[in-house]
């Protein structure tokens, strides 16, 4: 990223791990500019019928963070800004800011990031083509509106750049190698996997001594449950519960991903990896069932990878998919690239944007 010749003010706050996750990368690529002031607000929030509050500290405590200032959700009606980003469709506003960013959390079969509620952002960090598609179905962006920029989605980079230690994670999590790593990673909406049949599937993995499993809990669920005391009596050299709050290392030490309907299969078609879908059709119906819904098993869906039913065919799939690994390649790579723009590439994609619109003068530094 060209350095911005003056001092530049940049906004982010999120809710949820997963929010700042996505914020990440471009945070250290402005951080690397120099001379760009960075706030981060928001913070873990709790809902009541009362009141909404946000622990700043413990989102971002959770992080080790560049350069950058945290304020207060109740403190930023006073503060002005160049530039605010979100990776939630509601933003939490500051006092203003010159171009409000829309960078998203994640893209899924659900479409729930294409609806009116995510109108009156200035710009649109687009994740990929079949993303525009549907905003332009939904009549939300015209074909060819300024506002959609063709970014990518840059939490995924380390993926595929070549910047993530197979080794290293292996070590991290006390696996060997000698056993092919599976990732269990569910939505958090209600009804997910983990809910339906996901015991069963952990105890049956488990008992079948083919695979190091880990699961990534999602860091916001809908529904409030200890499963760390629940699966407690899994633990073991060969099942361990993810301690990274970023789901990307573990997606690339996984030979397997199990899932239902997260967004996280989307990011794991990029490594071109079998998948199994755990059937959630209660999920499904409802998300169906929304106004303005846009689910969509048609396109994409759950395609690339086998649905499995009940947790005795999630085994024998995890099996029969572990010694075929290339079945539904062809389908996944057309899935990534219809998904992504830029993989690999898209914080340098952004960076260069930001460049250019941050602020006027960064025109000419960019040029430089």
């Amino acid at each position: 990223m060209p350095p911005i010749s003056e001092s530049t003010k940049v906004f982010f706050a999120g809710y949820a791990p997963v929010h700042y996750i996505c914020f990440r990368p471009i945070h250290e690529a402005l951080a690397r500019a120099g001379n760009i002031e960075v706030v981060l607000s928001g913070g873990l929030r709790t809902v009541t019928e009362e009141s909404t509050e946000y622990d700043l500290e413990a989102l971002y405590g959770q992080f080790d963070l560049p350069p950058c200032k945290l304020v207060p959700v109740e403190d930023l009606g006073a503060m002005d800004f160049d530039a605010a980003f979100s990776a939630q469709t509601k933003m939490i506003q500051p006092g203003s800011a010159d171009l409000r960013v829309q960078i998203f959390h994640g893209i899924s079969f659900r479409n729930r990031a294409v609806r009116p509620e995510n109108r009156g952002y200035d710009h649109y960090f687009l994740v990929g083509p079949y993303m525009r598609r549907n905003f332009e179905d939904a009549g939300l962006f015209e074909p060819g509106d300024p506002r959609a920029v063709e970014v990518g989605f840059p939490k995924t980079d380390r993926l595929i750049n070549g910047t993530l230690d197979r080794n290293e994670l292996l070590a991290r999590y006390g696996f060997d190698g000698s056993r092919p790593v599976v990732l269990y990673a569910p939505t958090g909406q209600k009804g997910n996997s983990l809910e339906k049949m996901g015991e069963e599937v952990i105890e049956k993995l488990t008992a079948s001594g083919q695979c190091d499993l880990i699961l990534k809990l999602h860091d916001h669920p809908k529904k409030d449950i200890d499963w760390k005391e629940r699966l407690a009596r899994f633990g073991g050299p060969h099942f361990k519960l993810a301690t990274d709050l970023d789901v990307i290392p573990l997606l690339f030490l996984a030979d397997l991903l199990i899932s239902d309907a997260s967004s996280v299969t989307s990011e794991f078609s990029l490594l071109d990896r079998p998948m199994v879908f755990l059937d959630v059709p209660k999920l499904i119906a409802k998300a169906e069932a929304r106004e303005n819904s846009r689910l969509d098993l048609e396109t994409w869906g759950r395609k690339g990878g086998h649905l499995a039913r009940t947790p005795e065919e999630a085994v024998d799939l995890v099996t029969s998919s572990l010694a075929n690994p290339g079945e539904l390649s062809e389908i996944r790579q057309a899935m990534a690239r219809d998904l992504f723009y830029n993989p690999g590439q898209a914080t340098e994609a952004a960076a260069d944007w930001i460049a250019r619109h941050l602020h006027p003068r960064a025109q000419g530094a960019a040029a430089r």
